[in-house]
């Protein structure tokens, strides 16, 4: 099947038709980039001490802390604020074409990356300035793979697209931590090379065999939506990563003039952006798509699960090096990559549900699996409440896969039924208000998870840690100033595999008598010290997953039967050419579609995957 102009309505020349493994390339080489870019969020948790060894900093120190959250979170925060506008350009100039610039921009950013031969302060800043670039390349990646699935593949097999996709998302950010583990202590250059030939490689196969077989149509940029939407997001996130820093006498920074400032004037920002937007004719952020009951229902839900998600990970993660690996013999030096490997049967988890799930969606709907996955997920929170803070790994270990399970069965039914109640033409900015989405839950959703945990700790933390240190020769007026210190410095050390007490006590432990020194340093008495404080901590901030879990739940129950722009349309002519026999060049190719043709277009008889036709 060919599409020209007398089917098209366009005086475009006839379309090259596309051999039925185009969707597999497309699939394989979406789930390359998204991988990358996953493994690249997560793999600078685990290498932080590395990094900032090298460069001779202490992210610890005061005045420093904010390299250290910049240093993880400017990849989120970036990659978050800057979806939507890229899925939108996607809709306008290609989506392939958007797609294959960010695989090329975040190869750039891997490769200045691994350059670096700065220290300091200095060097700290070249690392988010470039960062933030790898942000930027992540965003067209994570805005524009979606839609190109979309494109590929017959609503039929959505599903299952989506879910190995998803697979790549959620295992890169845990593989993430295994390959910096392992690569970080060797040189921490090495976190960042890795991905430049990956990103390399991904660029030129993109080039050469993707093609923007998706209706698009031209458009004039929305440029007060921009500005509006990236000034107020940008605002918020900020200032959620500032509330994160201890301000005053108090804990965190929640209290900061400025972060209130930024907080409350980036959500009037977003308000008058949601005005704006009902106004121009070629909006950004398309409102109107929140009409379609499946989409808006299909978001909240998604969102509330990756709120429950987004902190969890760190969470577990302190968990594990704060107390259960010192306890079971590991040094703080060992635990950021042991929290990794013990962390394996969350992914497990994801790997083994995604996939099925998508399959088995296909065929009997999403509904049930969005429910059913996000029940799961919140029942796991409840079981993670009740096991004890020195577990014995089997049954941690089940409740983690478990919770890798329920999101897995969630995530790929849910993406396919927000992906097939869009119109053709909108798929791009569908996936970049949806990745948006995602990507705000996971920045807002760490700002949540720690404020909670502090809040938590800080009702428990200081009377006990006075008493544990007093009672090992601590003298009462340094042991008063350390147990009154700010928790998020406590957690920031056990998350970074250091050794909290060292950090804490410093000079003081060349006063103390040998062993009790050894003993306040050692493996033992931290992790017992903070137990209690913990685990009320943790408590607080898994009943709120629990909570959004719940929401999340309900929402995708409220998705109704998905309908696209009031009406039931066949498949997009996209689809059939993606999956008719004969191959094509390597020259790029595209369907741009007038308005007034649109419907001429969408009406066109699917023929994906029917014996007998060929090209």
């Amino acid at each position: 099947m060919a599409v020209n102009s007398e089917t098209s309505g366009t005086s475009a020349k006839p379309e090259r038709v596309l051999g039925p493994r185009y969707k597999w390339i497309a699939l394989s080489n979406t789930t390359l980039g998204v991988l990358m870019a996953t493994i690249n969020q997560s793999i600078v948790l685990i290498a932080l001490p590395d990094i900032f060894h090298g460069i001779g900093l202490n992210p610890l120190s005061p005045g420093n802390t904010s390299y250290l959250l910049w240093m993880f979170m400017g990849f989120l925060v970036v990659s978050a604020v800057l979806v939507v506008s890229f899925g939108r350009l996607g809709d306008m100039f290609g989506r392939v074409r958007m797609y294959n610039l960010g695989f090329a921009v975040f190869t750039v950013g891997s490769i200045a990356l691994t350059v670096t031969w700065m220290h300091g302060a200095d060097g700290a800043l070249w690392l988010i300035l470039w960062r933030v670039v790898q942000g930027i390349g992540g965003a067209f990646l994570f805005a524009n793979s979606t839609a190109i699935l979309t494109d590929a593949f017959p609503a039929n097999q959505r599903g299952t697209a989506l879910g190995l996709n998803s697979i790549a998302a959620i295992a890169g950010s845990f593989l993430g931590l295994i390959i910096g583990g392992v690569l970080a202590p060797v040189n921490w250059h090495l976190i960042f090379l890795v991905s430049a030939p990956i990103g390399l490689f991904g660029t030129v196969w993109a080039y050469f065999m993707l093609h923007d077989i998706g209706i698009r149509k031209h458009a004039k940029m929305d440029w007060w939506g921009n500005v509006l939407f990236a000034g107020g997001l940008i605002s918020i996130l900020v200032g959620i990563t500032y509330g994160l820093q201890p301000y005053g006498g108090h804990a965190m920074g929640w209290t900061s003039p400025m972060v209130l400032a930024m907080l409350f004037g980036g959500l009037a920002v977003l308000i008058i952006f949601v005005y704006v937007e009902t106004k121009v004719a070629e909006p950004l952020f398309k409102i109107s798509l929140f009409k379609i009951r499946a989409f808006a229902a299909g978001n909240v839900a998604n969102l509330m699960l990756s709120m429950s998600r987004g902190g969890m990970q760190f969470m577990l993660i302190i968990w594990l090096q704060g107390i259960w690996l010192p306890l079971h013999g590991y040094s703080y030096s060992q635990t950021p990559l042991w929290a990794g490997i013990y962390l394996v049967p969350l992914t497990i988890g994801f790997l083994l549900s995604a996939p099925l799930a998508g399959v088995l969606s296909d065929k009997f709907g999403a509904k049930a699996f969005t429910v059913g996955g996000a029940l799961l997920t919140g029942a796991t929170f409840l079981a993670l409440i009740f096991v004890p803070v020195n577990f014995s790994y089997w049954e941690f270990a089940l409740v983690i896969a478990l919770n890798g399970f329920g999101s897995g069965v969630f995530a790929p039914p849910n993406r396919a039924e927000l992906m097939n109640s869009v119109p053709a033409n909108e798929r791009g900015a569908a996936g970049g208000m949806i990745a948006t989405f995602q990507n705000s839950a996971s920045v807002l959703s760490i700002g949540i998870f720690f404020s909670l945990m502090v809040a938590g700790l800080a009702s428990k933390l200081p009377s006990t840690m006075f008493s544990g240190l007093t009672a090992q020769g601590i003298p009462a007026s340094a042991a008063n100033s350390i147990a009154h210190l700010p928790p998020i410095g406590v957690l920031f050390a056990a998350f970074l595999g250091y050794n909290p007490m060292q950090q804490l006590l410093g000079p003081l432990l060349k006063t103390l008598p040998s062993a009790h020194a050894a003993y306040v340093s050692g493996r033992v008495f931290f992790p017992h010290l903070i137990t209690a404080p913990f685990h009320s901590g943790l408590g607080v901030a898994f009943a709120f997953a629990i909570a959004v879990s719940v929401i999340a739940a309900i929402a995708s129950a409220l998705t109704g039967r998905p309908k696209v722009a009031g009406t039931v349309r066949p498949e997009p002519v996209g689809a059939g050419l993606a999956a008719v026999a004969g191959e094509g060049t390597f020259e790029p190719s595209e369907l741009v579609v007038p308005e007034v043709a649109e419907s001429v277009v969408e009406s066109t008889t699917e023929v994906a995957d029917k014996p007998g036709i060929t090209g």
